[in-house]
């Protein structure tokens, strides 16, 4: 996977890419011939940092429409040699998404793009999960051949299936072809193979007994360090259940550091929840202030850690950022300078795509800070994450009285629907293009529930229709 190269937020193809609202009102009032290639090279070369967490697809699908895009590039990309080469979400994913969106829209062109590549290309599963939503019975049954032959009939064959059935995220496709009598047997067996792999999984646990104490809970942690996968979160839970009152010494040794990290880093964890107001647990996390111990202190919300925070936030390391965190998710009116200043220097120091920024954008609108606008304006614009844009809107709304007139107008057309429910709450009807785009989201079956529900509130039911 390739970190994506993001362009200037002042030009067509970094709103775009961005995501935001401006990209799409941009790209209709520029040249045809210049917005399709900004946006073909967005849903070609996927530009988000976190595709898990960033939506882009209905975005792009809804300027696709309303440009009239044909779908030449995409198809070249999907059938290109290198899906012969890569066959990653990440190269083809948000393509065949955006195929999906196209196709739920009624563009046939992109239902027969999507056959053609569950039935030949690389990432077919994903492909098929788009089919199982939008295509009829009779498109699904014609890829039953060509994905079926994916599966030699041996026995790795056979369990690669199994897999593939048990894992699918949309069944349909496999449940309709199990019910025809070409591969009803084969592919019944191969769901009966996928729910007993379960089931053994599930019987054959790795993890803690009964019976086992302290030592065995810390033994169980350091062994997970050992091979690469830290369990002491899991194992502070397990620490709960096991521990009495007697054991209360060897804990408080353990998390000094006295039986090694993995169970310093499990003793922490067990007494940030076990003892959360004792002064103690906080001197520890402040010696060690590793990753592991500001883990921990990230699970603490209560009067002492709020205290600690309030002296910690100025600290040039992680655990001041753990402070600032805290303070802006639970901190009071007093924080407000705190948590505007590590704003601010984070900003500063960091860049608008930090991942800081997500608690400490949170906290300037809960906190309503009104003179953090000016930064919050900023990340708004600059950040090439959606999600962080998002949470800059929403605070925003609560902080800055130009909102509903400015970016709120902006958001109704953002790729987040989180975004758009916010704009459809605020946004200033005396600009011209709200009124209509209101109406548009509210009748497009496509728009997500609750920005429907947010557009219901400002606009009559005769007027949505």
């Amino acid at each position: 996977m390739f970190e994506p190269v993001i362009a200037p937020s002042g030009t067509l193809l970094g709103l775009l890419q961005r995501g935001r609202g401006d990209g799409t009102l941009h790209a209709l009032a520029a040249p045809r011939a210049e917005a399709l290639q900004a946006l073909n090279q967005c849903v070609l070369r996927d530009p988000r940092q976190d595709w898990q967490v960033e939506n882009r697809s209905l975005y792009y699908a809804r300027l696709y429409l309303d440009l009239d895009g044909p779908l030449g590039e995409i198809e070249s990309h999907l059938f290109s040699v290198d899906d012969l080469l890569d066959d990653s979400d990440h190269r083809t994913g948000l393509a065949l998404s955006v195929l999906g969106h196209l196709a739920s829209y009624g563009r046939d062109d992109a239902l027969i793009l999507l056959r053609r590549y569950a039935a030949s290309g690389a990432n077919w599963a994903w492909a098929l999960d788009e089919l199982a939503l939008r295509d009829d019975d009779e498109g699904l049954l014609s890829l039953a051949e060509p994905v079926l032959a994916r599966f030699p009939a041996t026995a790795e064959g056979e369990a690669r299936l199994a897999a593939a059935v048990r894992d699918a995220y949309e069944p349909r496709p496999w449940c309709l072809w199990e019910e025809t009598a070409r591969y009803g047997a084969r592919l019944g067996a191969a769901r009966r193979q996928g729910s007993f792999d379960r089931w053994q999984r599930q019987l054959t646990p790795n993890g803690p007994r009964p019976g086992w104490g302290v030592q065995a809970v810390f033994d169980w942690a350091a062994e997970g360090l050992r091979r690469g996968t830290p369990l002491h979160v899991p194992a502070a839970r397990c620490l709960a259940a096991v521990a009495s009152p007697e054991d209360r010494g060897t804990i408080l040794a353990a998390a000094a550091g006295a039986v090694g990290d993995a169970a310093r880093a499990t003793a922490l964890h067990h007494l940030v929840l076990a003892e959360p107001e004792n002064p103690v647990v906080l001197d520890l996390i402040e010696a060690a202030a590793d990753e592991p111990a500001v883990a921990a202190y990230e699970r603490m919300t209560g009067p002492t850690a709020l205290d600690r925070a309030r002296s910690w936030v100025q600290r040039p390391d992680a655990l001041g950022e753990a402070a600032a965190a805290l303070l802006a998710a639970h901190g009071e009116a007093e924080d407000a300078h705190l948590v505007l200043g590590a704003l601010r220097s984070t900003v500063r120091g960091s860049g608008p795509d930090s991942a800081r920024l997500y608690a400490l954008v949170d906290g300037a609108g809960r906190l309503a800070i009104g003179c953090a606008a000016p930064v919050l304006r900023h990340v708004y614009r600059e950040t090439a994450s959606s999600h962080l844009r998002g949470r800059a809107a929403r605070a925003l709304a609560g902080t800055d009285p130009t909102f509903a007139s400015g970016f709120a107008v902006e958001c109704l057309w953002d790729c987040e629907e989180t975004t758009r429910e916010v704009a459809a709450r605020h946004a200033e009807t005396a600009d011209v293009r709200v009124a209509p785009r209101l109406r548009r989201l509210a009748s497009d079956p496509a728009e997500e529930e609750d920005v429907q529900s947010a557009v219901r509130s400002r606009i009559t039911p005769e007027s949505a229709v």
